[in-house]
């Protein structure tokens, strides 16, 4: 029985260094990500290792909360580390390898009552007129997370857009209608709703109106639903897969929504271009969020 315990302490003083190396090693580790993910870019300032987010920016332009709003383009959005436009709104968070989208309520477009830290898709970088159709379809995919968000009065926290498929007239549509601006409505956005993934998707509200008809906005509503997994302030992924008639999201690469229907069919009479970022849909005073993102990706 001696013999035992000295062979079982001796193996214990054997083991025990390399057991401290193996723990210290695993806490210098990078942050973590979501399987299948690569690791995010690591650089070296000065010997410490800061992290970068996988987003190429070079097709999107940017919308800001402040001016009328401001939007950056491309090439300029490439700076935004040290553009003093973006620096307050766009900046990256070198622990964990995120671009952070701060947003509060300012400026917004003219076709909302809310303000944005967004990217706007542009397949064409500087112009918006260059878009696609359901037909071509288009494939969107990000890892993100809610980083921090106001409450409203009612001690709820505030809503925020984090993706969208937005619509647009063509100039021949615009003029057959006789509106002022290219807009149409967004076919899709998804919301952080108090920890929660909700999606709004846009279905007609008279299944019989007219090809004239289902250009205007206000031929559209909103049908939503949301996932039963909740997120919190936990990082999560989201891919949006469009394609003539089909509409599909995903979470986490697990839980789905498909649609496929006749609204779905004849919306494919929309150009449509991507979004994503940070779109408070608040106007309360003091109101404000934080939304993460460590990959975007977008495919045609």
């Amino acid at each position: 029985m001696k013999k035992q315990r000295l062979w079982s302490l001796t193996l214990w003083c054997f083991l025990l260094p390399a057991m401290v190396m193996w723990s210290s090693s695993c806490a210098k580790k990078g942050p973590e990500i979501p399987d299948n993910e690569p690791p995010p870019p690591k650089e070296k300032v000065e010997g410490v290792d800061y992290f970068l987010p996988h987003i190429d920016l070079t097709h999107w332009k940017g919308n800001l909360p402040v001016g009328s709003p401001s939007e950056v383009e491309p090439p300029e959005i490439l700076n935004y580390a040290t553009d003093e436009r973006l620096k307050e709104f766009m900046y990256n968070d070198s622990t964990d390898g995120s671009l952070v989208f701060y947003a509060y309520p300012g400026s917004s477009t003219p076709n909302s009552s809310y303000s944005r830290t967004e990217l706007r898709e542009q397949m064409e970088p500087g112009s918006n007129n260059t878009n696609w159709t359901f037909a071509q379809g288009g494939r969107m995919k990000g890892t993100l997370a809610m980083a921090d968000i106001s409450k409203d009065e009612s001690g709820n926290y505030h809503r925020v857009i984090v993706m969208q498929i937005h619509g647009r007239l063509t100039d021949e549509q615009r003029d057959m209608i006789g509106e002022d601006d290219n807009n149409a409505p967004p076919v899709l956005k998804i919301y952080w709703v108090n920890g929660k993934v909700r999606v709004h998707r846009k279905v007609l509200k008279n299944k019989s109106a007219s090809d004239r008809e289902i250009l205007f906005t206000s031929a559209w509503t909103d049908e939503s639903q949301s996932f039963q997994q909740e997120v919190g302030f936990d990082k999560f992924s989201l891919e949006v897969v469009a394609s003539d008639g089909m509409l599909k999201v995903t979470l986490n690469e697990g839980e789905s929504m498909l649609f496929e229907d006749e609204d779905l069919r004849r919306w494919g009479v929309f150009e449509n271009y991507f979004k994503a970022g940070n779109y408070l849909v608040t106007r309360d005073e003091g109101a404000f969020s934080k939304v993460k993102y460590y990959s975007l990706e977008v495919s045609h």
